[in-house]
């Protein structure tokens, strides 16, 4: 009797060999691609804002001068002495931010309403027109106001013709214009953000107010505006930044009296080149800044904002 010979049994097709498992690279994968996609943004984010934010950090800290170099000392003391020097200027900014920041919401609140509410089919439309004068340069648009409130301008010139206002009367290189400026400058960022929170407002939850006798106010009050908070929230953090830390406006519009903190580190930088100094007080602005918008998020309710910005 011969032995049969057993040939080894053969795969199934389709079967995987020892040492792959292919379900557990689809879920490394699935777990990875987000990182991947995510590297570009954050090489940038690296390269472009943390890089330089580390560089003026140390700068902040060094002593020297222009000539001779600057040497890192760890020199805090050009933290508490440019706060010091130059406290007036930090208020001030904050003041005109504030005050700006409001102005802005009062007035882009109504616009994005009705442009959310009454627009129509052509809400695009006004929307461009919001933001057509902004294709223009900032620079060149906040030197078109200082033609326009020159003492001698188009508008107070045909009003002292008149004898309406008195000769003497001046609006340029004062706090009014500076903070007209600014919230001429940066209010399609407030409108824009509170537009599209309006637009996300159901129309049935008016009419089921209204169905429940609720007077436009009183509906106006308990759910437009409560689910408009988003938008608001993010209309002030996006301005209240770039309105404090402003120059332009206040160097165009403004006078001696009316100097921001922007001013100063501009004229650090550029001007005397006292480097430390200058980024010192960037930073300590920062700081602030920072400070201020924890606190308004805190009194705002930041959970509420964003639950009412995901439902």
């Amino acid at each position: 009797m011969t032995a049969a010979t057993v040939a080894p049994p053969t795969a199934p097709s389709g079967a995987v060999g020892p040492g792959r498992h292919p379900g557990m690279w689809h879920r490394l994968r699935s777990r990875l691609t987000p990182y991947w996609l995510a590297l570009p943004g954050t090489l940038w984010l690296v390269i472009f804002f943390l890089v330089p934010m580390v560089a003026m950090l140390s700068l902040s800290l060094t002593q020297g001068d222009i000539l001779n170099g600057f040497q890192q000392t760890f020199h805090w003391q050009n933290y508490t002495q440019s706060i010091s020097d130059y406290h007036v200027q930090f208020v001030r900014s904050l003041w005109y931010g504030v005050v700006s920041t409001v102005l802005q919401v009062a007035i882009a609140y109504p616009v994005a309403y009705w442009i959310a509410f009454r627009g129509g089919s052509r809400k695009s439309f006004y929307l461009f027109l919001l933001l057509l004068p902004f294709f223009v340069s900032f620079v060149l648009r906040t030197t078109s106001w200082n033609f326009i409130l020159a003492d001698n301008g188009i508008l107070l010139g045909p009003l002292k013709n008149a004898g309406l206002v008195s000769q003497n009367f001046h609006i340029l290189a004062t706090t009014p214009a500076v903070i007209g400026g600014l919230t001429y400058n940066y209010i399609p960022f407030m409108v824009l953000p509170i537009y599209v929170a309006l637009e996300r407002v159901d129309p049935r939850l008016l009419e089921a107010a209204y169905d429940l006798y609720a007077s436009r106010v009183r509906a106006f009050r308990r759910v437009v505006l409560p689910l408009s908070l988003p938008g608001i929230f993010a209309g002030v953090v996006i301005t209240f930044v770039p309105v404090s830390s402003d120059y332009v406006n206040a160097h165009i519009l403004g006078g001696p009296t009316n100097t921001m903190i922007g001013n100063v580190i501009q004229n650090m930088f550029l001007t005397t080149q006292q480097y430390p100094v200058g980024a010192a007080l960037s930073f300590a602005l920062m700081a602030v800044l920072l400070v201020g918008l924890f606190a308004y998020a805190r009194a705002l309710g930041t959970e509420d904002v964003l639950e009412a910005a995901a439902t």
